[in-house]
């Protein structure tokens, strides 16, 4: 496994990181509780130390998950990543995003980054994630209703009494960070990139350059479809978001297909996946300090690991973005 300075702080993460959306069972589908657990034991095993998780997956759930599998293991090997500013309860008011079904409840989710929620929040997390501090903590989405210093006020705040170590932001744009970083150091940017969302490259990977600050990039795989399984017609669990999503649609399942076929050849000249060639090239490009991949069960894990094992050269990279330059997706 590599392991890679997060921005210009003392944090490192595994380029591969463990992504604990899914486990939380919320827009998934539902999740076992005892694979997730030894889903993380298995990352842990493997070199897989960083686990990126938030309150909202699951109204609590992930973080619990986490925080039970992480009290068997090493604290001081293990690097938590979550964040703040997703809630469902106590907004009123405030910015209201959907209505979210979970467990058969229905949950009324808002932005909201006041600094005596954010407090809160904190508080929570630590208690989920059973330990006392936090290492990487991140806003999950900008909230408008709340100026941009006072929620890093608030995160300064938590860093100076010992319960969070770095501070990041997810979904920002370079303009956001930019403000945001007159208040506080951000060591990172989470937001989603991959093979076929790659929107990040006009500003935000530029600002971070030139700043130093890492990024993580959620969604490399595209929540599935670049893994190469799923055909045009596939039948989703009850709650399942992705059929809602411009890339699950049958058209362009099927470009996606043909691209992946092309740079099969690649993989296979590897003994790798589709799955864990795509997570390599994310993990190469400008920038991109590690790739979130998420798992439910200990075969997942172990087949995202692999994928650091891998090396693309100059020109292998140069034949995979040649084919990716004649893939067009539409919004069939």
């Amino acid at each position: 496994m590599e392991y890679r300075q997060l921005g210009k702080s003392d944090l490192k993460v595994s380029s591969i990181t463990f992504g604990a959306w899914a486990i939380g069972g919320w827009m998934w589908g539902g999740a076992d509780r005892r694979e997730a657990i030894k889903a993380i034991h298995k990352a842990a095993d493997l070199g897989i130390t960083s686990i990126d998780t938030a309150p909202i997956y699951g109204m609590g759930t992930s973080e619990e998950i986490v925080g039970e599998a992480v009290r068997e293991l090493s604290r001081d090997k293990i690097q938590l990543l979550t964040k703040f500013g997703l809630v469902w309860e106590g907004t009123s008011g405030r910015l209201h995003m959907k209505d979210s079904p979970h467990q058969g409840k229905k949950y009324d989710v808002y932005k909201y980054a006041a600094a005596d929620s954010i407090r809160k929040e904190c508080e929570n997390s630590l208690r989920r994630l059973k330990t006392d501090y936090i290492d990487l903590y991140q806003i999950h989405w900008p909230d408008p209703t709340t100026p941009i210093d006072e929620t890093m006020d608030a995160v300064a705040a938590l860093i100076r009494e010992g319960k969070v170590r770095e501070a990041g932001v997810c979904n920002y744009s370079a303009a956001e960070m930019k403000e945001a970083e007159t208040t506080l150091k951000l060591v990172s940017n989470q937001v989603p990139y991959s093979m076929v969302n790659r929107g990040i490259e006009a500003e935000i990977v530029p600002h971070c350059l030139e700043t130093g600050a890492g990024i993580l990039a959620y969604s490399p795989l595209q929540r599935g479809v670049l893994t190469g399984k799923f055909q045009p017609g596939h039948e989703f669990k009850e709650g399942d978001h992705r059929p809602q999503t411009p890339f699950f649609k049958p058209g362009n399942i099927s470009r996606i297909n043909t691209f992946l076929e092309k740079i099969r050849p690649i993989a296979e000249d590897k003994g790798a996946t589709l799955a864990q060639l795509v997570l390599r090239w994310t993990i190469d490009q400008p920038g991109i300090t590690a790739a979130l991949a998420g798992a439910r069960d200990a075969a997942q894990v172990a087949q995202n690991a692999k994928a650091a094992e891998i090396t693309l050269n100059a020109e292998e990279l140069a034949s995979i973005n040649g084919h990716l330059a004649e893939l067009e997706l539409k919004a069939d």
